[in-house]
């Protein structure tokens, strides 16, 4: 039996498959000897297909997917592979030879489809893999599958920011868009893909002259997919609830309160159908950040004009917000909040007054999103060029990267600053609060101990820290094997820290890295080319640009030219 591909359509070819290690596993185990196979579900665009693909690859497989216009057919979704006329056991007969079946959107099969694949799963000769999409209901033999189990279940969670950010990597695209269109897919990539295509093909993109970077700042494109996404809102047959649904679009900067003029039951209905969330003070805000951008972009230009408000008007809101995150900084606890009046500023491309930015590029960069720190301090020097405050966190944040000289002085962190660069600091210098446990156990070089600080200082958001515990744990851990969970550990968060290139970090990718690929990074970083790689341990110049290619991905490095400051060691203490 032959595999019957299905066509990538005119985007092209698919994106790079990334972040779903661990599912790409289960999906591979489940289709081992003596297992049926895996039914895996999840949102639309939520890359079900992709993992499958990926899972399959090299096998020889039958593919098969249901549609909405053929589900009253019988047989439909097989149509490609049995002649017409035939029953549930004639067709079970005639696909008793096959020995993996992947069938897509199973939630779309005809009644009689459905029911084949129950049977194939069934009889134990066929391995299954399923993609279904929720939260729209199976058809009752599809659902069985796992509640008879049958196959194991596999609910894939939403692409993350971290694994997002990877993907669009190669794009270009400066750290604000990147986490604006995270925000708004909350991991659809279908969505993703179609709404960054707009933007290319529109001119939305623009460079950004320090970096060179594309940014996207104005407002969304209705394409077909965003238009999709909507239809909730838009097919509401009330006037008073899109009436309302349309005000909420135009507030999300300065979310309104249940007394500002809303109808309370509107909003009770629209809570209930889960269109809107309210929290304990009353505030209202649409349930998906799609959205409001996408009925903003819809209403006409004078509803628009005057429904919009003015940055003026966000002034007090902005105040507020600056004021909690500057008072979560002070408190250590940079843990994700809400701060979306700074960011519908930037998103427009308003200017973003320099104070509020300053404090907003201290907040990512002490949860270790450095391209976004000096993203909003630069969001603030186009607002006030020579602003010290600015220039101060972008100098930060771009120390922290390896780009720059270290800053000193880093407010209430400046005697923890010895601590990250491994330099155990006195009892009269030691940080206080969650830090100390940090700079205790590191002058008691007690690895277990700085494992604890580590979990500590990443449940208040402070990851770099956190990776930079776990790293100085792994040099401490007289155990090999809690070295290793340590090391695993602190290169797992570093890698959400935005290419930070800190001491304590310096040399820990390394361990990541097969005997070969450290052999030949080394060398690399050295300075010598492929060809001297080669000549010396005996290998051909193809094999050493391969190895460098699997450790750049790896390492997180687009050249060699960052090698260096990857496998430099730090200076290790003798007794």
């Amino acid at each position: 039996m032959t595999s019957y591909e299905q066509d990538t359509g005119p985007l092209g070819p698919p994106w790079p498959f990334t972040g779903r290690e661990d599912e790409l596993e289960l999906v591979r185990r489940s289709l081992g000897a003596g297992r049926q196979g895996v039914l895996v579900t999840g949102p639309a665009g939520g890359g079900k297909t992709r993992l499958i693909t990926e899972a399959v690859r090299g096998t020889d497989c039958v593919r098969v997917t249901g549609t909405p216009e053929t589900s009253a057919l019988p047989f439909a979704a097989f149509a490609h592979l049995l002649p017409g006329g035939l029953s549930l056991p004639g067709a079970f007969r005639q696909l008793a030879g096959v020995r993996l079946l992947v069938v897509d959107d199973a939630h779309l099969l005809d009644e009689a489809s459905a029911a084949l694949v129950h049977q194939l799963a069934v009889h134990g000769r066929t391995r299954l893999v399923v993609a279904a999409t929720g939260p729209a209901p199976l058809p009752g033999a599809i659902a069985r599958l796992w509640t008879g189990e049958l196959l194991t279940r596999l609910a894939l969670e939403p692409l993350p920011y971290d694994e997002t950010a990877r993907l669009l990597a190669g794009g270009g695209l400066d750290p604000l868009t990147v986490r604006r269109l995270h925000r708004m897919c909350r991991g659809d990539l279908g969505l993703l893909r179609d709404l960054l295509g707009a933007l290319r093909a529109s001119g939305a993109l623009h460079r950004v002259p320090d970096t060179g970077e594309w940014s996207w700042r104005g407002p969304l494109p209705l394409t077909a997919t965003v238009r999709d996404r909507i239809a909730p809102l838009l097919d509401r047959p009330d006037p008073d609830e899109r009436d309302t649904l349309e005000r909420l679009a135009f507030a999300e900067p300065l979310p309104p309160h249940l007394d500002e003029g809303l109808d309370l039951a509107v909003l009770e209905r629209l809570e209930s159908d889960g269109l809107i969330q309210v929290d304990d003070r009353g505030t209202v805000r649409l349930a998906h950040p799609l959205h409001g951008p996408a009925l903003r972009a819809r209403a006409g230009l004078l509803r628009a004009r005057r429904l919009a408000r003015t940055a003026g008007q966000c002034e007090p809101a902005l105040k507020d917000e600056q004021e909690e995150l500057a008072e979560r900084i002070d408190r250590l606890d940079v843990r994700e909040a809400p701060a979306p009046v700074g960011e519908w500023l930037a998103a427009g491309g308003l200017p973003v007054p320099a104070g509020y930015a300053a404090v907003r590029a201290r907040y990512s960069r002490l949860r270790g999103e450095l391209r976004e720190a000096a993203a909003w301090a630069r969001e603030g020097l186009r607002t006030a060029p020579g602003d010290a405050s600015c220039r101060t966190e972008l100098a930060r944040a771009a120390a922290e990267s390896g780009e720059a000289a270290v800053v000193r002085g880093d407010g209430g962190l400046a005697h923890y600053g010895a601590v990250r660069r491994g330099e155990p600091a006195g009892a009269a210098e030691r940080p206080a609060g969650v830090l100390a446990r940090h700079a205790q156990a590191l002058a008691d070089e007690d690895g277990a101990a700085l494992d604890r600080a580590a979990e500590a200082l990443a449940a208040r958001g402070l990851l770099l820290f956190a990776a930079e515990a776990h790293a100085q744990a792994a040099r401490a851990h007289r155990d090999p094997r809690a070295a290793r969970l340590s090391r695993t550990r602190a290169v797992a968060l570093a890698r959400r820290c935005q290419g930070a290139r800190t001491p304590a970090l310096s040399g820990l990718v390394l361990g990541e890295l097969t005997a070969r690929q450290r052999q030949i990074v080394t060398l690399a970083a050295a300075g010598l080319s492929n060809r001297q790689i080669a000549e010396r341990l005996t290998l051909s110049v193809r094999t050493v640009g391969n190895h460098l290619y699997g450790a750049y991905t790896r390492l997180g490095a687009s050249d060699r030219a960052a090698l260096p400051c990857l496998v430099e060691e730090p200076e290790r203490k003798t007794a």
